[in-house]
């Protein structure tokens, strides 16, 4: 019995505020302890808590890049911006990306806007009002769902380090207490704001959509306002819609296609001391792409070394990144298929730099 005692003494000393890059080892021998302890004494113990909130730990391949989904991401006849995930997630369904695995996330909370967004509005779109894609509870069931993928991603990767995803879009625009430009809520900001709350101290939003995330910029300096810091943002657009002027937390360039890669990886290499980053979430908008929205120059292979360049240095620093889908249109002969096969290039590019698989 003088065992269980040393077990117990040492589980009971255990720091809990734990870092989100030692997370994932000292929440392993946190859980393992515990496990032992359960089978030796005959009775189980709950999980190891992080700030409120439960880490339970998944055990999860790290081979595996979770990418999350689910129906209530669509809206039928809706905008592209929430009718491609259907089709993403379909074309994943019949041609899988080696290396990765399909979850259904739970989605976001009132608690979980309200952390970021004014209530009011929040209630408004959640009694079927002001949402922009729909004006019933329809939208409210799209946006919770969504917003609730970047959510479990971003406790994935703290938990377990490496790299996830959400078929999430329509994020960056969404403002303090309004949609704008098809978001209604800024999942990334929400997404930053949950890891704040599970003990990151430095999260960076790489938003490489084509137009500017005024929305991601404008509720990080409300943060600020409340002395929540720890958010920042690089910003490379192609389009001036929803500019901003720079502050030292959010740095916007806009650039044509000659720029275009050489723009992105100055601001990477720019980024001071990246190891100390605990996250990186990247708005991984395809409408640069000059048949999906974008301008001339800017083509698939463009695309493809655009998501090698982001993953590459990401890794090059042993950093946890999350990526959501953002922009990326059809037209009449681009279509919304077309859109999703772009899409897929994040996730090949994700999956064969973070789980060295091989296409």
């Amino acid at each position: 019995m003088g065992s269980v005692f040393v077990v117990l003494l040492v589980v009971t000393n255990m720091n809990d505020a734990v870092t989100p890059k030692c997370a994932p080892s000292t929440q392993v021998f946190e859980n393992t302890l515990l496990a032992l302890l359960s089978v030796y004494v005959g009775r189980s113990f709950p999980p190891i808590t992080v700030e409120g909130t439960t880490m339970i730990q998944h055990h999860v391949n790290n081979h595996h890049m979770s990418i999350y989904f689910s129906p209530e991401y669509i809206i039928d006849g809706a905008f592209d911006t929430i009718g491609k995930a259907g089709e993403l997630a379909d074309l994943l369904t019949h041609d899988p990306v080696a290396g990765t695995r399909v979850v259904s996330p739970t989605p976001a909370t009132r608690h979980d806007i309200v952390s970021v967004h004014d209530e009011t509005y929040v209630d408004r779109v959640l009694n079927g009002h002001g949402g922009q894609f729909s004006s019933d509870d329809e939208s409210a069931t799209s946006v919770l769902a969504t917003t609730g993928g970047v959510l479990r991603a971003v406790e994935t990767v703290l938990e377990n380090g490496g790299c996830a995803g959400s078929l999430s879009s329509g994020l960056h625009h969404a403002k303090y207490d309004h949609g704008s430009g098809f978001c209604t809520f800024n999942g990334l900001v929400i997404g930053a704001r949950q890891a704040l709350k599970l003990g990151a101290r430095r999260v960076l939003i790489l938003d490489l959509d084509a137009h500017c995330g005024g929305g991601t910029k404008e509720l990080i300096g409300l943060l600020r306002d409340q002395d929540i810091d720890g958010i920042e943002q690089v910003d490379v657009s192609v389009s001036s819609f929803d500019q901003y002027h720079n502050a030292p937390f959010a740095q916007l360039k806009i650039v044509g296609a000659s720029q275009y890669l050489s723009t992105i990886e100055q601001s990477l290499s720019d980024i001071a001391d990246p190891q100390s980053i605990d996250l990186v979430i990247y708005n991984a908008g395809m409408d640069p792409h000059e048949k999906a929205g974008g301008v001339t120059g800017i083509n698939t292979e463009v695309i493809r070394r655009r998501e090698a360049m982001v993953f590459e240095w990401s890794k090059s620093h042993n950093l946890p990144i999350v990526w959501v889908l953002a922009g990326g249109y059809s037209g009449d002969s681009f279509t919304k298929r077309d859109v999703a096969s772009l899409h897929r290039i994040t996730i090949e590019e994700a999956a064969r730099i973070y789980t060295d698989v091989t296409f």
